[in-house]
């Protein structure tokens, strides 16, 4: 009886003690893969958040589930991008029960932002009869980064006033996380936030983030060796999605086939792109998983240059921890691998 009662209190005293028991764990959900996996990161030995945008489902085009309502609705925090990247979500966040902290990751301290840019290569956001963005201009300079091609490529940026949606976020280029700077920007916000609502695990989200801190600075010395070989030669990509990339590691983004995803590319647009890859000699053309991969056959139809895929969005990878690392270097290696060919 007495060994009954000791191994009673050791086992009391080990679910009092142990950190993942010690509290149930906040009830998180993320909007898109590269967030959840920084999410995910932090929040390891804690929980696990919910993910909305699964799959290869692109935050562009994306019409939210009942399940998704249903996990919005018990969510007692939610990461997003902002206003600029995911639409779907403004209206059901709007209607979250007071309890929900909504977390807007554009608005994270220390973060980068770059406006959209258009003209030459890169042609303006035209959404037909819902165009969100009328422009006003502000050049998009890459003489500070050593690396001035914008009158060969035709980079001359301009920023985009919101109109419909007047978020004051219309003119952000909002693929944030494709400059490692701004993922441990976000991942900062995020621990902060992890920390306020839960405040017990405040030691593993510490930890944990300082991992991912230096995780995401050996990724970022890997990912610059591994695309310097290339960065002088220019490519064209299937939307404009890749300004925060480009601009860290200068890399050459001559154009893309499309700015909005939303709205494919018409016959006048593909005969500019397939006159630029000409003129600049472009050494790939890159398609997304997402979206028709046909167009990319069709712009370099007679030219020299070879396709490749790229995905901004981690579209076809597993969701969790390793999922935003494995993108960057995903990201790095097919460009390195069809520019060297």
């Amino acid at each position: 009886m007495k060994r009954t009662r000791i191994a009673l209190a050791c086992t009391t005293a080990a679910l009092l003690f142990s950190p993942a028991l010690a509290m149930a764990a906040p009830q998180v959900v993320v909007s898109i893969k590269p967030v959840h996996s920084l999410v995910a990161s932090i929040m390891k030995g804690v929980g696990e958040p919910t993910l909305i945008v699964e799959g290869a489902a692109s935050p562009h085009t994306y019409n939210l589930k009942p399940s998704n309502a249903r996990a919005l609705e018990n969510a007692d925090v939610v990461f997003w991008v902002g206003h600029g990247l995911e639409a779907f979500l403004e209206k059901p966040l709007e209607a979250l029960p007071a309890k929900a902290k909504v977390v807007e990751l554009e608005d994270a301290p220390g973060l980068v932002k770059l406006p959209f840019r258009e003209g030459g290569a890169f042609e303006a956001h035209d959404h037909g009869e819902h165009d969100e963005h009328a422009h006003s201009e502000e050049g998009h300079e890459h003489a500070e980064e050593g690396h001035d091609h914008e009158e060969e490529a035709g980079h001359t940026g301009e920023e985009h006033a919101a109109e419909e949606h007047d978020h004051e976020h219309g003119g952000t280029d909002m693929h944030l996380w494709l400059d490692p700077a701004n993922a441990k920007a976000m991942a900062a916000e995020i621990a902060s936030t992890l920390i306020e609502v839960d405040p017990d695990n405040k030691a593993l989200y510490e930890a944990n983030a300082k991992a991912l801190d230096s995780e995401i600075d050996a990724l970022d010395a890997e990912i610059a060796a591994t695309v310097a070989p290339v960065a002088d030669k220019p490519f064209v990509v299937f939307h404009d999605a890749y300004q925060y990339f480009e601009k860290r590691y200068k890399v050459r983004v001559a154009g893309s086939v499309t700015v909005s995803p939303e709205t494919m590319p018409g016959a006048e647009r593909l005969s500019q792109i397939h006159a630029k890859i000409v003129e600049l000699k472009a050494g790939c053309v890159f398609a997304e998983p997402q979206f028709e991969s046909k167009l990319i056959a069709v712009v370099t139809e007679g030219t020299d240059a070879k396709s490749g895929t790229l995905d901004p969005e981690g579209g076809a990878l597993t969701e969790g921890p390793e999922l935003y690392p494995k993108l960057m270097r995903n990201l790095a290696t097919s460009m390195a691998d069809c520019l060297s060919k």
